[in-house]
């Protein structure tokens, strides 16, 4: 296994030499999880790494239910647990603040809706010594406890899913874009800034793209294994696909285009439908096209749900078929609505604060 040290790195950049077993920090941002933080938190002191080489900070904001008071009587038996208050509710601030208190020469964020496995924290510290990445991460690995669930799990595996991409594929080995959650050597944050504070969403694909600007890599692994529980009904799918959307548009405001152009599919399709509908109202040569674009788009999910639901119950081909239009135009209008708003909205000309290196 390679060790990258103080004069050696990937992509120009100079790393640190990281021990075997590095003090590690993990962050978990969270708001009103009564439901999930207690489960979460265990698995996160759990974890088969030494146990005084581990912190963690469970970053509130301000729940109104019991989380609060949940962690509280777990740092009382755990004094490794950390818990911080967050005002400002947003993920990036709670990363944020507990990267400038932690003490790791690794960041490992963990999220409130997920399981994780025991080895998490090992696999990803093995995979940042061995590929010389600034950020690991495994693939995004959907865990349904409804019917409902069920068939977006099967639609998010698809390739017509928004976000179906390497992240997804559980047996990805390699460099990527971006990962899901991430375990951070602290240089990345040293090196490229922290998370953008003003960001509501996104925030992680923002701060994976400013990692590669400045030479750094990211590495998925499938030895990193968790497992996230995705939402349980389609109005609660649309708000978080507006606001992906909506984040996406924001970030390539800011930064410019991304080195996938798939991020921008849902947008250019709710583009394309609009222009053939607008087209066809006032001109009847163009209706027999618009018929053609729908036919084709409605062949299309339904033959995505019907192999993303091969493996599955059939049954749910229609449900799965439903989630594609959703995603794609939650995505889409959230990404135009970000456009717009954004546009005019003044942003910060300063890169987000650097961690200062110790």
């Amino acid at each position: 296994m390679d060790d990258w040290g103080p004069e050696s790195g990937r992509g120009g950049v100079i790393l640190r030499t990281l021990a075997e077993r590095p003090f590690c920090s993990i962050v978990i941002p969270c708001y009103n999880e009564e439901e999930h933080i207690e489960r979460v938190v265990h698995a996160a002191a759990g974890q088969r790494y030494p146990a005084d080489r581990l912190e963690i900070f469970v970053v509130d904001g301000r729940s109104l239910d019991r989380t609060r008071d949940i962690v509280r009587a777990l740092a009382d038996e755990d004094p490794r647990i950390i818990l911080l208050d967050n005002p400002q509710r947003l993920q990036a601030a709670a990363m944020n603040m507990a990267i400038k208190r932690s003490r790791g020469d690794v960041i490992v964020r963990m999220d409130a809706h997920a399981d994780y496995d025991p080895g998490y924290v090992a696999a990803s510290v093995a995979a940042l010594r061995r590929t010389g990445a600034l950020n690991v991460g495994g693939a995004m690995r959907p865990r349904a406890k409804t019917t409902f669930q069920k068939a977006l799990c099967a639609a998010l595996g698809s390739p017509l899913g928004v976000g179906g991409s390497a992240s997804r594929d559980p047996h990805r080995e390699g460099y990527v874009e971006s990962v899901w959650c991430g375990a951070f050597r602290r240089e990345a944050f040293e090196l490229a800034g922290l998370f953008d504070p003003d960001a509501r969403t996104n925030e992680d694909a923002e701060l994976n793209q400013r990692i590669l600007e400045r030479g750094g890599r990211i590495y998925q692994s499938r030895d990193i294994v968790g497992h996230y529980y995705p939402r349980s009904s389609f109005p609660t799918l649309f708000q978080q696909y507006f606001n992906y959307g909506a984040g996406r548009a924001r970030t390539i405001l800011r930064r410019g285009l991304p080195p996938s152009i798939r991020p921008l599919i849902p947008f250019a399709t709710l583009v394309t439908f609009t222009v053939l509908a607008a087209l066809a109202a006032f001109y009847p040569p163009a209706r027999p096209v618009l018929g053609a674009a729908v036919s084709v788009y409605t062949l299309a999910i339904f033959a995505a749900a019907a192999w993303a639901s091969r493996r599955g119950d059939g049954r749910l081909v229609f449900l799965v078929a439903a989630m594609f239009p959703v995603m794609h135009l939650a995505h889409g209008l959230g990404f135009a609505v970000g456009l717009a708003r954004y546009a005019q909205e003044p942003l910060r000309d300063a890169e987000p604060e650097r961690l200062t290196a110790r």
